[in-house]
C-alpha cells in the first residue's frame, strides 16, 4: 500500500540516479583505463607518499649512532635468508655468520643504518638503480631483507639494554624503509598542490552518502514504512 505517491516517486528517482552515477563510476573512463575507485585509489597513494617523506628527521637521529659498534645475534624465520644478508652487510663493511639457528651480525650500526636511509631515499623517489647496483640484486629485494634483518636486531638490541640504538632501529624501519617500499613507482603527490581536487572529492563523497540516505528514507516513507518517536504516555 502506497502512502505517499510523491514521496514514494521521489525515493524511486534518487535512488536510480544514484546507481547511474554508481554505474559512471566502475565505468573505465577516469584515465589510464581506470575506474572512478581506481582513480581515487591512485590519488590518495600519491597524496599518502607526499606527507611520508621522513628522511632528514631520521637521518638526524642515525647520525646519533655514528661509530656505535654491536654485536647481536638473530634468528630468520627463512633460513635462505642469511646469504642475502651476507651480501648487505659486506657492503656496508659489517660481518654475518650462522650459528646453528642463529644468525651472528657485528659491525659499526651507525654505518649500517645510514646506508639504508640513504638507500630509502632513492627507492621513495624512485631510483631503484642505484641502490640494485650497489647490492647486485633487485632493489626491493635488497630492501625487504634490510628490514627484515632490522627488525630481527630491535629485541636482542633491548637485552643489551641498548634502548636507544633499538628504538632508532626501528623507526628506520617504520620511517624510511616502509614509506620507500610500500610507496615504490607511485608518484608523490601534495595536498597543498591538489587542494580543489582534494575539496571536490571528499564534497562528492558526503553528497552521494546523503544522496542515498535521502532515497531510502523517501522510499521508506512512500510506502507507509517509517520511524517516529512513540508517543510519550501521562501517567494517571
Amino acid at each position: 500500500m502506497i502512502a505517499s505517491k510523491k514521496k514514494l516517486t521521489t525515493g524511486l528517482l534518487l535512488m536510480a540516479s544514484f546507481i547511474g552515477v554508481l554505474i559512471v563510476i566502475f565505468l573505465p573512463i577516469f584515465g589510464q583505463e581506470r575506474n572512478g575507485l581506481e582513480f581515487s585509489d591512485d590519488f590518495f597513494n600519491k597524496l599518502a607518499k607526499g606527507s611520508s617523506y621522513f628522511i632528514p628527521k631520521v637521518t638526524k637521529e642515525v647520525d646519533t649512532l655514528a661509530g656505535k659498534q654491536v654485536d647481536v645475534s638473530v634468528k630468520f624465520k627463512d633460513p635462505s635468508m642469511a646469504k642475502t644478508v651476507d651480501v648487505l652487510l659486506a657492503k656496508v663493511g659489517a660481518t654475518g655468520e650462522a650459528k646453528g639457528d642463529l644468525y651472528e651480525i657485528k659491525g659499526d650500526l651507525g654505518k649500517m643504518l645510514s646506508q639504508v636511509v640513504t638507500d630509502s631515499d632513492y627507492m621513495y623517489k624512485d631510483d631503484g638503480k642505484p641502490v640494485a647496483d650497489f647490492y647486485g640484486m633487485d632493489e626491493k629485494k635488497a630492501m625487504e631483507a634490510w628490514y627484515t634483518t632490522l627488525a630481527a636486531m630491535i629485541q636482542p638490541l633491548q637485552k643489551q639494554k641498548l634502548i636507544h640504538e633499538a628504538n632508532v632501529v626501528n623507526t628506520v624501519n617504520q620511517k624510511a624503509i616502509e614509506p620507500a617500499y610500500n610507496f615504490y613507482g607511485i608518484p608523490a603527490e601534495h595536498v597543498s598542490e591538489k587542494m580543489l581536487l582534494v575539496t571536490g572529492m571528499l564534497a562528492f563523497y558526503l553528497l552521494y552518502t546523503v544522496w542515498y540516505g535521502f532515497a531510502i528514507f523517501d522510499i521508506f516513507n512512500g510506502i507507509g514504512l517509517s520511524m517516529t518517536r512513540s508517543k510519550m504516555k501521562k501517567e494517571v
